[in-house]
């Protein structure tokens, strides 16, 4: 099993920054992708940056504001949120998936989800 865990939400005004980070441990012998999500209550979770080892991925509302990093050697993912918006308001969940073994057998795994809250 592999087990994500976040760090780095909390409260920001509008137009400020906060640093999401996913740290991945257990059963991996190799990362694919790794992503942050967002969701907030009545809405579908949506994709809001991802990375793999041919590069990255942003949604359009977020583009030009967040980067999205990895470190291979610590199987990490960040997400540096800068200009924060209101809208930016949701809960921020890592996913990363690989292979657990040399004989590729894969992993899909979510973390367990950190508020962001950006107020105005």
């Amino acid at each position: 099993q592999v087990h994500l865990e976040e760090s780095g939400g909390g409260l920001a005004q509008a137009g400020g920054s906060l640093r999401l980070s996913c740290t991945a441990s257990g059963s991996i012998f190799s990362i694919n992708v790794m992503g942050w999500y967002r969701q907030t209550p009545g809405k579908q979770r949506e994709l809001v940056a991802l990375i793999t080892n041919a590069g990255t991925k942003y949604a359009d509302s977020v583009k030009g504001r967040f980067t999205i990093s990895r470190d291979n050697a610590k199987n990490t993912v960040h997400l540096q949120m800068n200009s924060l918006k209101p809208e930016d308001t949701a809960v921020y969940s890592c996913n990363v998936d690989g292979f657990s073994d040399s004989d590729y057998n894969t992993f899909d795994s979510w973390g367990q989800g950190t508020q962001v809250t950006v107020s105005s």
